[in-house]
């Protein structure tokens, strides 16, 4: 893998209070930089700061960082580099990957084929056909999948490779299958997986988020050659065509330098985090009226959530973090407006008390094991008193 030419350090960073996680965080779906992603971000800024479309010398040295980059960043994705654009958001970057296949194939329909449990940004995006139903874990049911991208006027499809709220992995190679049958391009949202999970070959379109592997938070849109994929309205000049100004890039320095150095760790990480995820499964699933969500085995190693009744999420949340631990609540997608879940309701399971845990990387936080212990070990005391503070407690 060719590396950046902003190179940090080999120490890397040294913790201080200005670069350290806080305390007790496991909430990590938007976490901390890796410490040599920081490292490079700061030398970058003096070396990369300059208009990469730009034919002076600081421009042409810019866009030499650039291509460095992308070549890392497009490995990760299993695309080309001639293939990947870099976006302000991976928001950003699903709404234009799916906008880009339903206008190239407007001719054919616009019905977009989704599960009930994708991110809001494409539920949205999707139109008026019915979300492919999910199971009780969250996983898309294959039969009505098959069924749906086999129905006329259909444009695309979009799925998940692992539900960012649960955990749940999707079968995506057997849906992927499916749809390229029917001949349907896929859309694979990749932003809660990437550098945490493997990624497959599967997809027309992929999308990541640098955020995921400790970069910062990026959309990574790969679009692989072969694809009918067009924009409507004029040309954008950026991003093969597809961003409207280039990306600034020490940015992009950064997530390439976290992929390289996640891409490493990955699978001794991965291990790591799936046994202290079952270790919280264990201790959630060990009080009364709690339930664990999402697949036990077949499912992300670093995320869980579970459903505490006759209690209400956010003020768990606001007990935790008393406590010095921070966690999550309500839906992965919505939680900013504070409204139910909608990935929780379309598994049929409790949409009120939620609780998740995001596991950072060990490169980003190494005390995370501690901080798991401290949550098992304050976790049935924190939902004893928010009940008792509702009057519950009894019931």
């Amino acid at each position: 893998m060719p590396h950046s030419p902003v190179e940090p350090s080999p120490e890397g960073v040294r913790a201080g209070p200005a670069d350290a996680p806080a305390e007790g965080v496991l909430d990590a779906s938007r976490g901390p930089l890796h410490p040599l992603a920081a490292r490079t971000l700061e030398a970058a800024v003096g070396v990369a700061w300059a208009d990469p479309t730009r034919v002076h010398g600081p421009g042409r040295a810019a866009r030499a960082h650039l291509d460095t980059a992308r070549a890392v960043l497009a490995g990760a994705l299993g695309v080309r580099p001639g293939e990947l654009s870099v976006h302000p958001s991976a928001e950003d970057a699903l709404a234009v990957g799916l906008e880009g296949l339903r206008h190239a194939r407007r001719r054919t329909g616009d019905v977009v084929v989704a599960g009930a449990a994708e991110r809001s940004v494409l539920l949205l995006r999707a139109g008026d056909a019915a979300p492919v139903p999910v199971d009780g874990l969250g996983r898309v049911d294959a039969a009505a999948w098959v069924a749906a991208v086999a129905a006329p006027g259909v444009a695309a499809a979009v799925l998940q490779t692992a539900n960012g709220e649960v955990g749940t992995r999707q079968p995506v190679a057997t849906l992927d299958a499916a749809a390229r049958a029917a001949g349907v391009p896929l859309l694979l949202d990749a932003t809660a997986s990437l550098g945490r999970d493997p990624l497959g070959p599967e997809g027309s379109v992929v999308v990541a988020d640098a955020a995921s592997f400790g970069g910062p938070p990026l959309g990574l849109l790969g679009v692989r050659t072969g694809t009918r994929w067009s924009l409507p309205g004029p040309r954008a000049e950026a991003e093969q065509g597809r961003v409207l100004a280039a990306p600034w890039v020490p940015l992009v320095l950064a997530a390439a330098e976290a992929w390289r150095q996640t891409e490493a760790a990955a699978a001794e990480d991965a291990t790591q985090a799936r046994a202290l995820v079952a270790r919280v499964r264990a201790a959630a699933a060990g009080i009364r009226d709690v339930e664990v969500l999402g697949d036990p085995d077949d499912r992300l190693p670093h995320v869980v959530t579970f459903s505490v009744l006759l209690a209400d999420g956010e003020a768990l949340v606001d007990e935790l973090a008393r406590r010095g631990l921070a966690v999550a609540s309500g839906s992965a997608c919505t939680s900013s407006v504070l409204r139910p879940s909608h990935v929780l309701a379309a598994m049929g399971v409790l949409t009120h008390g939620n609780v998740r845990v995001v596991l950072p990387l060990a490169s980003v936080s190494p005390g995370r094991e501690a901080d798991v212990e401290r949550l098992r070990a304050e976790l049935t005391d924190a939902v004893r008193t928010v009940r008792r503070r509702m009057g519950t407690e009894d019931l």
